[in-house]
Parts: C-alpha cells; structure tokens; sequence
C-alpha cells in the first residue's frame, strides 16, 4: 500500500467514522476514490489532514470529515439528479457522480471550473455537467433535483433552493455567520411542506456573492 493509499485508510478509519459516518457505501467511495488527485499539487501529500485546503482564487477544499457527513446525510440514490453549487476541486463532485445519475455543478470562478473537469475527465467520470455561474441565491436551470449540495455557508437559506427540490428531495447547507454556523438537512415532504434537521455544527468559508440578510434598525 502506498503512502497516500494508507493516508487515505487512516482518514476514513480515524477521522470519518468517529465522526458518525456509518454509511459503508460512503466509506468504501471515500477510501477508493484518491482525494490527492483532486488537491493542488503542492498541497498533495496533505490531501488527507483534518483541515481545509487552499484552491486557486481564495476558495478552499473542506476537511474530509465535513464532505463525509455531507454525503451521508445527501443519501444519494443511484437514480438521482443532483445540483451542486460550488464545484471547486471537483472531488466532492466526484463524490456525488460516482453515487447518483447526473451532476449539474454550478462554480463561479471560470478557472476552477475548467481544472475540475480535467479532473473528473482523468477519472473517467462523465456524468457531470459543469457550469459557470452566480448560483447563490439558486440555480433553476435544471431543476427541481433530488438532491442539492451547497458547499459554501449562507448566512441564510434562499428560498429558492427549498422550491428547487423534488417531492423527496433532500438539501444540504451550512447556514449562519461566525462563529455559529450549522449544516442543515431539508427535505421536502409535499408541495408546501419541507422538514429540517440540524446535522453538526462547524465553521467553514460563505459562498462567493451570497445574499446577506436585511438587518433593520433598532
């Protein structure tokens, strides 16, 4: 086993599981699946620390422990369409293309976008769209989805997202501002009705341009 491969077994085996991710299709995706083919190459060996990443442009990969716990709660089916705003490395888009029918992964920066889809076309995953675009305050183009992931916070969930769920359709979001921010769960259970659940509490970068939330005088 090489270096990065037992790197990659000790990540799953020592911070993801104790993590309460329990899901063996999640872990066995995660141990196979090279996450340093995803890291800039200068941060390689450090592909599977605790920690963020830098990406070009400011933005940053998020500890593995953070994807894990997301993915598990996303449940994706193999049936399903899947939005996700924020492409970034494109490994958490990997993620979800190796677990669902199609990704729709909506980035901001142009050069991010592009190094992601060398990425996936290397892995040979080809059941990805990639797009550029502001999708912050929601992406209508190919929804609803039956799953939405959003990988950077949001002071506040837009409603847009919730109506861009199918009937069973389950969202993942970081909501709040430092230092109090939580990952949430949505699902939507009727045309008027979602439930949600509060999943962990962390503290991780906003989505570039999200809408900030009208404060009024006192």
């Amino acid at each position: 086993m090489s270096d990065l491969a037992q790197a990659r077994h000790f990540m799953v085996e020592q911070q993801i599981r104790p993590w309460e991710v329990l899901d063996q299709k999640v872990l066995d995706l995660l141990e196979a699946l090279p996450r340093e083919d995803f890291v800039p190459p200068e941060w390689r060996n450090l592909a599977y620390v605790d920690d963020f990443i830098p990406l070009p442009g400011g933005e940053v990969m998020l500890p593995p422990k953070v994807e894990a716990r997301m993915l598990q709660a996303l449940d994706v089916q193999p049936e399903d369409t899947i939005l996700e705003v924020g492409t970034g490395s494109g490994y958490f888009t990997a993620l979800l293309a190796r677990l669902g029918r199609h990704v729709y992964s909506v980035e901001i920066d142009p050069a991010l976008s592009r190094a992601a889809g060398e990425k996936l076309r290397e892995h040979g995953i080809v059941n990805v769209t990639l797009e550029v675009g502001d999708a912050a305050r929601g992406w209508a183009k190919h929804t609803p989805c039956n799953v939405i992931a959003i990988t950077g916070a949001l002071p506040e969930l837009p409603e847009a997202f919730r109506e861009q769920l199918t009937l069973g359709g389950r969202l993942v979001a970081v909501v709040g501002e430092p230092p109090v921010m939580e990952a949430i769960l949505i699902r939507r259970l009727g045309e008027y009705e979602w439930s949600e659940e509060a999943l962990f509490e962390t503290v991780i970068p906003p989505l570039k341009n999200a809408p900030r939330p009208r404060r009024f005088p006192l």
